[in-house]
């Protein structure tokens, strides 16, 4: 059987692999684990059980709900009916849950709870399509009588009957499955108007994976975490597509709120996330050490430029003298290795940042304590990642070579364009925007990039985001809210500047760590609002603004700043589900406030 569709990946791995450990998830507080074996099984009764309820080939089944095992299940059992897996937004509302049920026309749903179920209820009467709502998590809806929702366990036990009867149905049905078919629906974040359904087949997730696994040389033995939303590309990647490919366990964290504690207690050998969490773990980091007893700062201000210099010639590729390595010997069994086992990070030697460009003063904080997360580059459209460093050739601000399969060249304007097998096969049900973004074969990403003298790509900006100010400059202001949100007290910066005299700034404080500063400055304070506004967190502001400026050129310093009183919400549709920034949103919403800026 040829490995080319992610079911026959799982077909190989429940033989090769099958009373090993392929998932763990916490319930109650033990870890409970899943072998390959029983994964296949559930997939396979789950897969029975639906098709016995009337899904078909081609037919789209959409799943609602946080991280868990069934998630996994139920998308594979999809994949291997030869029908295609549409991700929802845990936080989505009911009519954004509305939107994506129609606009893929998924005819089944599987929802986490009753909060999920509740959401699919209030719109199903304009879905005419959807037949079945499949529940993982029954608690509270036993007097629920609608005829369409279903229990996971029934379905399973549905399938459990089939393949009793049918022992070989199920290998079957995925020996039928075929690389040019999709497999999933991603929906893009929608930071510039309703998301768009992109069809990813097999054959683009086992081209992306084959080329991917050459430079991170997964391991069987490597363990991930499951925390980002799983219908994002970036979470199938490393909860799905990677250990699919290479037999690997996937743990669920219980929440991203509780993934410091989950890391540790895990200690995985790979971590992929976005930059808010880089942001977030760093943002603890510093905070605590400013709370710690005078010896473990000393400990940490001795230390730390012992990491900086041995990190910056690792960078440069330049030889370590013998007593910088002593040195960093030390540094690491008093700093960076509690550090590191403080983080959760202790055992991982693979470090990855994606979806949004990560800071450099961020990378080389971490590659300083011994974690050398590598920047990667990718898309939805190209089935994940397309670019990433290879061991020895991580730079800062910089995302690496292709990996085998990709090519690239570059517009006359910058923008990136990209080509390969794993170049999505269109969005669902919209042509003309397909043709727009794949011309020839090639992907118009509309980010703009360079290249340097040995082939590494560096992200300029997105091309609608980059600033032209009124005197002719171009500033791409990644850069600048990249450096602010390097500060601890720093959660969101939106720069603003197009066509304008000068640059300005939109900021949200991060609320956590500026209220205590606040509490150890005796600055009394009721809630988000009177802690935005006093007039000391300005001043606080204000210098970590001054810091920024320092690093860039006049025209591109931020002249002016607001500090934004409120939290910027999901809700609110001023961020996506994956924490961007709306910028569209933003600057309508805030337009008063930007204007009195200028």
């Amino acid at each position: 059987m040829e490995l080319d569709t992610i079911p026959k990946l799982l077909a190989r791995n429940s033989k090769l692999y099958s009373d090993r450990v392929a998932l763990r998830e916490k319930d109650l507080g033990i870890w409970q684990r899943t072998t390959w074996d029983e994964y296949w099984d559930h997939v396979c009764y789950f897969a029975l059980g639906i098709k016995k309820l009337g899904l078909e080939k081609g037919d789209k089944l959409s799943i609602l709900g946080d991280n868990c095992r069934e998630w996994l299940y139920a998308d594979l059992a999809t994949q291997s009916s030869s029908a295609v897996t549409v991700g929802i937004y845990p936080t989505d509302v009911a009519s954004q849950v509305r939107y994506i049920l129609e606009n893929s026309e998924s005819s089944f749903i599987v929802a986490k709870d009753q909060e999920q179920v509740d959401k699919i209820l209030e719109v199903k009467d304009s879905l005419p399509r959807l037949k079945k709502i499949i529940v993982v998590d029954m608690k509270g809806l036993r007097r629920y009588r609608d005829t369409m929702v279903i229990s996971f366990k029934d379905v399973e036990s549905l399938g459990f009957e089939i393949n009793t009867k049918e022992p070989h149905l199920f290998e079957q049905m995925v020996n039928e499955t075929r690389p040019d078919d999709p497999a999933i629906i991603v929906y893009t974040s929608g930071t510039t108007g309703q998301p768009k359904g992109a069809m990813i087949t097999h054959k683009n997730m086992i081209a992306m994976i084959r080329g991917l696994a050459e430079v991170l040389n997964f391991r069987y033995t490597d363990s991930f975490v499951s925390a980002l939303p799983l219908c994002h590309i970036a979470e199938r990647m490393f909860s799905l597509i990677f250990p699919m490919w290479a037999g690997c366990a996937v743990n669920f964290a219980e929440s991203v709120a509780t993934l410091q504690e989950d890391l540790s207690e895990i200690s995985p050998t790979a971590f992929l996330n976005v930059p808010r969490i880089w942001e977030k773990m760093h943002s603890n980091v510093m905070i605590k050490v400013q709370d710690s007893i005078f010896f473990k700062r000393w400990i940490f201000s001795a230390m730390f430029p012992i990491g900086m210099k041995v990190s910056e010639l690792k960078l440069k590729k330049r030889p370590i003298p013998l007593h910088w390595k002593a040195l960093y010997g030390m540094a690491y069994l008093l700093l960076f290795r509690p550090l590191r086992n403080h983080l959760g990070l202790l055992d991982a030697r693979i470090f990855v940042s994606g979806a949004a460009p990560l800071s450099p003063d961020l990378m080389r904080f971490y590659h300083a304590i011994g974690v050398p997360v590598r920047e990667c580059y990718g898309m939805t459209e190209m089935s994940g990642i397309s670019f990433v460093p290879r061991d020895g050739e991580i730079k800062i601000g910089g995302v690496g070579k292709p990996i085998p399969g990709v090519e690239i060249k570059l517009a006359e304007d910058g923008e990136i364009l990209q080509r390969g097998d794993s170049v999505f096969a269109g969005y669902y049900g919209a042509p003309e925007a397909t043709r727009e973004v794949v011309i020839d074969g090639w992907l118009h990403t509309g980010d703009v990039g360079e290249l340097d003298d040995d082939g590494h790509l560096k992200i300029t900006d997105r091309k609608k985001d980059i600033i032209i100010t009124a005197g002719g400059k171009n500033i791409a202001p990644s850069e600048l809210e990249n450096s602010l949100k390097f500060s601890p007290y720093i959660k969101e910066a939106i720069v603003i500047g197009d066509r304008r005299k000068y640059v300005s700034c939109l900021i949200q404080i991060e609320l956590e760590n500026v209220a205590y500063w606040a509490q150890n400055n005796r600055i009394a304070y009721t809630n988000y609002k009177s802690l935005a506004t006093h007039p000391e967190v300005r001043k606080l502001i204000q210098a970590e603004v001054g810091k920024t400026n320092s690093n860039f050129a006049q025209v591109e310093k931020i002249k002016k700043f607001v500090i934004l009183d409120k939290e910027l919400d999901q809700d609110d549709e001023e961020l996506t589900a994956t924490m961007k920034v709306k910028r569209a949103n933003i600057e309508k919403k805030f337009k008063d406030l930007i204007e009195s800026m200028y």
